[in-house]
């Protein structure tokens, strides 16, 4: 009842993820960032702790490759579906012999994605295929894929919530942005919040490095 992507980008070295369920509050559960070391997912069923392991994994020098088959020894790790990326290696998915529904996945040079739950098994590819030909920040990639998910069929059920996240050079993410539920139509919500936030970006990077060169966003008392 999931559908994801987890990608790098080499330009800038920012690692993100974004996500879709029809469950509240996927992001909180799901997609998982560090600066400098990767992305991560953890979906089906979902372990919330799979996604931090799995980035101590790479911090510690283990490839997607090699974090994954380690997490393999977890309990009840044949329910789950992982994704984990770092800067170097390529992207790794692994679908538990119990995961639920429709399942696929699709994987690139530089994104994984995956979904369970689907209302086809195109959906992965067609988001991987959206995010590769998308241009602008990772941010902006990363909400086409989702965009191009939905678009694809998406999960086989209503979707209420989505999220997405972007981590750079600094400790917390740059992009953290979620629609923990909605009625209809949490994916475009997202997209339109995006879309606010996107040219506020890097003013407010420059609030937390130096405040005296922040710039002024016109809300009342702020002079």
């Amino acid at each position: 009842m999931t559908f994801s992507i987890i990608a790098r980008c080499p330009h800038t070295g920012q690692f993100g993820a974004a996500v879709a369920s029809s469950s509240p509050a996927v992001a909180a559960r799901c997609i998982r960032a560090r600066a400098g070391v990767g992305a991560a997912a953890s979906q089906n069923i979902t372990d919330p702790a799979l996604g931090p392991q799995a980035l101590d994994l790479m911090a510690a020098g283990q490839d997607p490759t090699e974090a994954l088959a380690t997490l393999r020894a977890q309990p009840f790790i044949e329910y789950r579906q992982l994704m984990a990326i770092n800067a170097q290696r390529a992207p790794a998915v692994f679908t538990g012999a119990n995961a639920l529904g429709t399942l696929a996945s699709a994987t690139g040079e530089h994104a994984a994605c995956a979904g369970n739950m689907l209302a086809s098994r195109g959906v992965p590819a067609a988001m991987l295929a959206a995010f590769e030909r998308a241009d602008g920040p990772l941010a902006e990639r990363l909400m086409q894929a989702l965009l191009a998910g939905e678009t694809a069929g998406g999960e086989e059920g209503p979707v209420h919530s989505a999220g997405l996240l972007v981590v750079g050079e600094l400790d917390w993410p740059i992009v953290d942005l979620r629609m923990d539920w909605v009625e209809h139509g949490p994916i475009k919500a997202l997209y339109a919040a995006w879309q606010v936030y996107a040219p506020q970006v890097a003013d407010y990077i420059t609030r937390a490095r130096d405040p005296r060169a922040a710039p002024s966003f016109g809300v009342p008392g702020d002079f």
